[in-house]
């Protein structure tokens, strides 16, 4: 009889152990589950690389960009600048205006709020695409200062050459200024490339 007994509860305490052990194992899957369609999920609420191919906003820290500075970014498939200007590079824009193409701006590629002399928003920061207009090689930067020169952008391929704003200079191949993308500011250290106020 109490071999009976034993056995009934050494058999219960075996199905006890079983269903502990199916139940943490179902447990231990089911979180695995959870984790596994929870990646896509939140991969879908940022931009793919596709989608900022082919234009999706992006937003750029520029809070560790020191002053004379460039950071390079992307935007649509094309390097993005961003120059954090000194005070004395914003003053020099002025000097060099009649060695320009294009000082007032007439051809667009800006918005029509960065059209002045920084062609920006904050003079601090110019935001612009680095593909020359000429054949669309990204030039080099040239922040160097010398009686010839106030700093600013040489392409190395044909020899176009554009000021801290992207404004090109006569004689450069380039026929046009550099692109000026639309963009605001959502914090003070952070810029939305793509998206202005005017059409968000």
């Amino acid at each position: 009889m109490s071999n009976n007994s034993n056995d009934k509860n050494q058999t219960k305490a075996e199905i006890d152990q079983e269903k502990r052990k199916f139940l943490i194992a179902t447990s231990a899957v089911g979180a695995v589950g959870a984790a596994v369609a929870a990646v896509p999920f939140v991969a879908s609420m940022t931009p793919s690389e596709r989608a900022k191919a082919a234009g999706a906003p992006v937003e750029v820290d520029i809070s560790k960009i020191a002053p004379g500075e460039m950071k390079i970014d992307e935007y649509r498939g094309q390097p993005l600048w961003i120059i954090h200007r000194t005070d004395e590079q914003i003053a020099k824009l002025a000097n060099h205006e009649a060695q320009l193409s294009d000082p007032n701006l007439d051809v667009p590629q800006q918005p029509e709020y960065c059209k002045n002399k920084d062609r920006a928003i904050n003079p601090k920061y110019a935001v612009m695409l680095g593909t020359c207009t000429h054949l669309g090689c990204s030039p080099g930067q040239n922040f160097t200062v010398t009686p010839d020169w106030d700093g600013g952008f040489i392409c190395a391929c044909h020899g176009s050459k554009f000021d801290l704003s992207g404004r090109v200079y006569k004689g450069s191949p380039a026929p046009t200024n550099l692109v000026v993308p639309p963009h605001q500011y959502l914090t003070e250290t952070t810029l939305l490339i793509g998206v202005d106020k005017e059409s968000a």
